[in-house]
């Protein structure tokens, strides 16, 4: 958007802070001085002292409430302790909002210029969670600043800089996108920095850390992978992945044409007791996988898939992210109605770059799309009663709801949805332009423009829509509210048809489903008898309307036996394959076991992509490689060729 439109955007969203709020007695513009402590990480605690400027008079404090990334207001205030206020050596008392729980209210005395603040951070154990989730482990740490400091109300994230410095355990070693000023010992003091900056800047550090370089050759940028593990045998990148993600970064290039960042570091956290997770930052990322990810082949294709998604959102989800996921300040509420494209869009770019750089195969990518086909349809109840729209409307809420009875509730589905939702714009581009275009030419309309380090370009619906009439013209709000507003059983693979292929089921597992199934001991039935049980027999999810449903199990109860033997994937699966009528289970619930029998002959059922006769194979010419180090008019040369 124009820049004087921009700044009467964040006007009219600073107006809507004000009524209510307390008059900020806080110095405007002053530094505050962050000292953050992260010497006793192993003990799981981080120790905090602030010193802000201030003026005499009411103030309040926020701590961070609404996470950038997150989508919900799960800034960790229960795990903040310790909080003490001083002036001149005097305690301050202080009192927490009724209304607000991440809101502090005190008053500054007379004679007081600069307030003196301590708090201390508990690092959960619990492996869940986001980046309130499990962060230090005896060997590693990940900082996200938001969870260590509090900010004065009244003035806009950027306008509020830090001073900031962090101790380290003794002879550990630190990455971030951070700028540095200087390093003492195990203190590193960095350059000011504005609060938004300073959040969407963590630092990984570490006793065993790597740093991996992935520039492509000719790119002015700078891009690392920065490993911190729990295991130093666990930081050995075989030299291949570490040219799959050298090629990512060249993919990017070509894709948007453009990067809005000073340099890019990947931050990667390996360990078996952390959450794991990927969160988005604007020159870096943070992403937690198992310790193994890297030197187990299996393990590696968890990060084709996590770390492309996280990188993709430096251009969308930072650089261009919707209006109304843009507030200037962390406890104003958000509205995720466009997380279908924040979300949903970089969920279908990232795999189609991890195929594009060889991190996946293109067999791999179409045993993806397949699962993700079968998982929204045919036949998924939640689908006849929850649209698409309200699983990113609800995103706040689904995020955190239990995995049982997924499949009647939804989850934040606009991810999922999201691969097949772009998959119908690409294909449909490429229909409308006789393949002259495709959504490589959205993406450099959009996304596009020169590179002034970070920076937010607001949208919202409509400039979508608008963007992509630029590129192809078409009833685009129509297409998008058809995706949006069903509420179809049907699975929802027009793209996948569009693209020449069609979703099958035969009793085949692919080995991507095998090997998730594998790697969690489980089995992924939910196409058969509608069952996905987990680790010992555990029944995550029922599908309603299934056999199973119908016979009466549900999510929650255990499988004990089958047919009489005790119950393992295997078993149940052998007997599903053998068509033998009826098919006897038993489950145990609340200590209570009892057998229950059903006729199913269906066979084992498992989802496929196969060519559709008769049909351009789309999907193929898709992942394809972009053609890198080309001027920008050969990169529109070859939008032309379709690809």
């Amino acid at each position: 958007m124009p820049l004087s439109r921009r700044l009467f955007f964040l006007a009219i969203l600073a107006g809507l802070m004000i009524p209510g709020a307390v008059q900020v007695s806080a110095q405007p513009g002053a530094p505050i001085r962050l000292r953050v402590d992260a010497s006793q990480a192993p003990m799981r605690i981080i120790h905090t002292e602030m010193t802000m400027p201030v003026r005499p008079g009411p103030l309040t404090l926020y701590y961070p409430k609404w996470i950038p990334g997150e989508h919900a207001p799960d800034g960790p205030t229960a795990n903040l302790v310790g909080l003490k206020f001083t002036a001149n050596g005097q305690s301050i008392p202080w009192r927490r909002d009724l209304l607000d729980m991440f809101k502090f209210h005190l008053t500054v005395p007379a004679g007081v210029s600069a307030l003196n603040v301590k708090l201390d951070y508990i690092e959960p154990e619990a492996e869940s969670g986001f980046s309130a989730g499990a962060s230090a482990t005896e060997k590693l740490v990940v900082i996200s600043w938001n969870q260590d400091l509090l900010y004065p109300s009244g003035a806009l994230a950027q306008q509020i800089i830090y001073d900031a410095s962090l101790r380290l355990p003794a002879g550990w070693q630190f990455h971030t996108a951070l700028p540095v000023a200087s390093q003492s010992g195990d203190e590193i003091r960095f350059k000011p920095v504005a609060l938004n900056r300073l959040v969407d800047s963590p630092v990984l550090a570490g006793q065993y850390t790597r740093a991996f370089n992935v520039t492509p050759p000719g790119d002015p940028i700078h891009h690392e992978i920065d490993v911190a593990a729990d295991d130093p045998a666990a930081l050995a990148m075989p030299p291949d992945i570490q040219k799959d993600f050298t090629n990512l970064v060249a993919q990017t290039g070509a894709l948007f044409g453009t990067r809005h960042y000073r340099d890019y570091h990947f931050l990667l956290t390996l360990s078996d007791h952390v959450a794991h997770f990927g969160l988005e930052h604007h020159e870096s990322d943070d992403s937690r996988a198992p310790l193994d990810s890297l030197i187990n082949s299996q393990a590696r294709q968890f990060l084709g898939l996590l770390l492309p998604h996280e990188f993709v959102h430096s251009w969308n989800g930072k650089f261009r992210r919707p209006a109304d996921l843009s507030p200037p300040y962390y406890d104003m509420p958000q509205k995720t109605d466009l997380l279908w494209v924040y979300e949903g869009l970089t969920d279908y770019l990232g795999p189609l770059l991890a195929v594009r750089c060889g991190l996946w195969t293109p067999k791999q990518y179409r045993q993806y799309l397949a699962l993700i086909a079968a998982e929204l349809g045919p036949g998924r109840p939640g689908r006849t009663w929850r649209p698409l729209q309200d699983t990113a409307d609800a995103a706040q809420i689904l995020y955190f709801a239990p995995p049982e009875w997924t499949n009647w509730r939804r989850s934040t589905d606009f991810y999922e949805e999201g691969d097949l939702l772009w998959l119908d714009v690409n294909a449909t581009i490429r229909r409308l332009t006789h393949g002259k275009k495709s959504l490589m030419s959205f993406c450099h309309l959009f996304y596009g423009g020169p590179n002034l380090g970070p920076q937010l370009k607001p949208y919202t619906f409509n400039d979508v829509v608008n963007a992509l009439n630029q590129v192809a013209p078409y009833d685009w709000a129509g297409f998008f509210h058809h995706w949006l507003d069903s509420t179809s059983a049907a699975a929802p693979v027009a793209g996948v048809e569009a693209a020449g292929w069609k979703l099958v089921f035969t009793s085949e597992e692919s080995r991507l489903e095998e090997s998730e199934d594998e790697r969690l001991h489980a089995a992924d039935l939910s196409d058969s008898i509608g069952l996905i049980i987990g680790a010992n027999g555990v029944v995550g999810d029922s599908v309603v309307g299934k056999p199973a449903y119908d016979a009466g199990i549900s999510s929650g109860m255990r499988v004990v036996a089958v047919d009489g033997e005790a119950y393992t994937p295997d078993v149940l699966k052998d007997a599903l394959a053998s068509g033998s009528q009826p098919l006897s289970v038993l489950i145990e619930n609340d200590d209570y076991y009892r057998t229950v029998t059903f006729n199913y002959q269906g066979g084992l059922q498992f989802p496929h992509l196969v060519r559709e006769p008769g049909k351009r194979d789309v999907l193929d010419q898709i992942a394809k490689p972009l053609p890198v180090n080309a001027g920008e008019d050969q990169h529109w040369l070859y939008r032309g060729n379709g690809q």
